[in-house]
């Protein structure tokens, strides 16, 4: 991969990876927000189970997408997080969190661009160091 891709790629990965993680977890905790209140009516009469069951399945998942991002899972985790987000948007249009809706769609554009980066590997960030996530090529 061209090296000035590396930043981003490493700001996007970080980013996105802990921003999955710590609202999953917080799914749990409701430190940042009460989570509940984004659940729109809609997709709340069409679970199986109640609202904060279903923040928990949420959470459990979205655990579970930072920590494929952080890890040798990045791509298949962000297309994940880039589906997950859209449905996540779709859901806080019918709540009519429209404001954060549009943000969830930049954030799954995002999280598609960490998807497509992934592949290309990401050099180490000490100077001279060979790529870490593909071979070298001659």
């Amino acid at each position: 991969m061209d090296t000035r891709l590396d930043s981003p790629y490493l700001a996007l990965r970080y980013g996105i990876g802990l921003m999955a993680t710590l609202a999953g977890l917080d799914k749990f905790f409701n430190l940042l927000t009460d989570w509940g209140m984004y659940l729109s009516p809609t997709v709340a009469t069409l679970l199986p189970v109640s609202p904060s069951a279903a923040m928990a399945v949420v959470g459990i998942v979205e655990v579970c997408v930072g920590l494929a991002i952080l890890s040798a899972w990045t791509r298949y985790g962000a297309l994940v997080a880039s589906v997950w987000l859209l449905a996540v948007a779709g859901n806080l249009a019918l709540a009519g969190f429209l404001d954060v809706a549009v943000r969830d769609v930049v954030l799954s554009i995002a999280a598609f661009t960490l998807a497509r980066l992934a592949p290309l590997g990401v050099r180490s960030e000490r100077p001279g160091a060979a790529d870490v996530r593909t071979p070298a090529r001659a």
